[in-house]
């Protein structure tokens, strides 16, 4: 395990530039990379290898309302509709405060398409947190 000057990144050390803005209500960030694979039979019933298969990319961002309504009005502009359904965003997500003296990490999401747009409130709710499940073409992770 590394640990960065001594200490390991918290949610305060998180920024997300989406779009080209960063989101300053962001509520929640994850992403992954996945791969198909399977195992190889032939003779006997042993694997023979690993056979690897398409790539994929997916995540979710969870937003306070008015960043969605951002994420609309850049929608309007760039595609006629206020969905955000219809936006295609390259997104940065960096890890650390170098005013700290943090060692900045830095993952880059491309071609991020939401694939949902939900509302949702309850009574007692204070504010409203949206989900927007995403699917991108590639996520490139920096190496410490």
């Amino acid at each position: 395990m590394t640990i960065i000057n001594g200490r390991q990144y918290e949610w305060a050390d998180i920024s997300l530039i989406l779009g080209g803005r960063d989101v300053v209500g962001l509520r929640g960030i994850k992403y992954k990379e996945s791969q198909e694979k399977e195992l190889l039979y032939g003779k006997g019933n042993q694997p023979l290898s690993i056979q690897k298969g398409n790539r994929a990319y997916e995540g979710e961002v969870t937003l306070l309302q008015s960043e969605l309504e951002t994420l609309k009005l850049l929608a309007r502009q760039q595609t006629g509709r206020s969905s955000v359904l219809g936006l295609n965003l390259n997104a940065v997500v960096c890890y650390g405060n170098p005013l700290h003296g943090d060692a900045m990490i830095t993952d880059r999401l491309y071609g991020i398409q939401f694939t949902e747009e939900e509302k949702s409130m309850s009574q007692s709710d204070k504010n409203m947190e949206i989900t927007l499940p995403f699917i991108c073409t590639d996520i490139q992770y920096q190496t410490i």
